[in-house]
């Protein structure tokens, strides 16, 4: 025999009008309408086939039958919403697997990795090396770091950093025979190309010197952590992603020549799927690098920078 179950959107307003015997409190706390708690408490007395409710002089109270049934009905949802609470503090813990590409991994988040465990040491963060995003998101991954304009179907996605390109190389290029004064310099200079030439095309062409300097010369690296290495060894100038380059600029090792940075119409972005958003563990991870991104974002450029685009 099939079970007589209320509606439960019905039964979860009686019981918020019950506790409160308010329906203007109830619709507060689920935030719908006053309109919408009497449609559903006249949708509940439909299907019991009675009243739960009386006025009287502008206040609401129960009935005989709907003081019982909320007395029956209280200790379900206080069991729920404990039995809820139970299971996303389990959440909370366990084995979190974040997906990236090696050269934010290595740049970036590697470094910062340990002071969120120190933070939730109940979780154990595996990080996976991805080349593209479309591997991110497999079975066995809860989240990843997407580099992207933050659009992706039936995915949540959170913005981290705002992204800029910035001419960076060796100090040592810096008081070298060749000068690094202003842009128009980069023409007397080996160029390091990040996985393809469209990055130091859009730059150049931002500050009208497609004339002047050659692009179309210069290594191509696959990854951002090698054009990185390149440029600090002292090979070239390198047109590096802001966020990636941060821990070598501020170490020393590299130095930006220039005050032109070109804002990147991308960005990083955390991204999960919508089903699992508010699951405990990545929550924690989600709420860890949004603070530590806003902390960390004021100072990473200079404030004498020109940014174009």
């Amino acid at each position: 025999m099939a079970r007589q179950l209320p509606p439960l959107n019905a039964l979860k307003a009686f019981e918020a009008a019950a506790r409160h015997l308010s329906f203007t409190r109830a619709a507060e706390e689920l935030f719908v309408t006053q309109a919408a708690i009497s449609h559903q408490i006249k949708t509940l007395e439909d299907h019991l086939g009675l009243k739960l409710f009386r006025r009287r002089n502008r206040s609401l109270l129960l009935t005989e039958e709907g003081q019982s049934y909320y007395l029956d009905i209280k200790d379900i949802f206080s069991n729920l919403a404990e039995a809820t609470a139970r299971v996303l503090a389990r959440s909370a813990k366990g084995t979190l697997t974040v997906a990236m590409q090696p050269s934010y991994a290595i740049q970036w988040m590697v470094p910062r990795l340990a002071r969120f465990a120190e933070a939730h040491p109940d979780i154990d963060v595996r990080i996976k090396a991805t080349e593209t995003e479309e591997g991110g998101l497999t079975d066995d991954v809860d989240i990843a770091i997407y580099y992207g304009r933050g659009y992706w179907p039936g995915l949540r996605a959170d913005r981290l950093q705002t992204e800029y390109l910035i001419p960076v190389c060796s100090p040592v290029l810096l008081s070298g025979p060749k000068p690094l004064e202003k842009p128009e310099d980069l023409a007397q200079h080996t160029l390091l190309h990040d996985g393809s030439r469209k990055a130091w095309q859009s730059w150049v062409k931002h500050l009208g010197l497609s004339h002047l300097i050659k692009v179309n010369q210069g290594p191509i690296f696959s990854h951002s952590a090698m054009v990185l290495q390149a440029a600090m060894y002292g090979q070239g100038i390198a047109l590096a992603h802001s966020v990636l380059a941060e821990p070598d600029i501020t170490a020393g090792r590299l130095v930006s020549p220039f005050k032109e940075v070109l804002r990147s119409p991308n960005a990083y972005f955390l991204v999960c799927q919508q089903s699992q958003a508010e699951q405990g563990k990545i929550v924690a991870f989600r709420d860890w690098i949004l603070s530590l991104v806003k902390a960390e974002e004021e100072r990473l450029l200079p404030e004498d920078v020109h940014v174009a685009g």
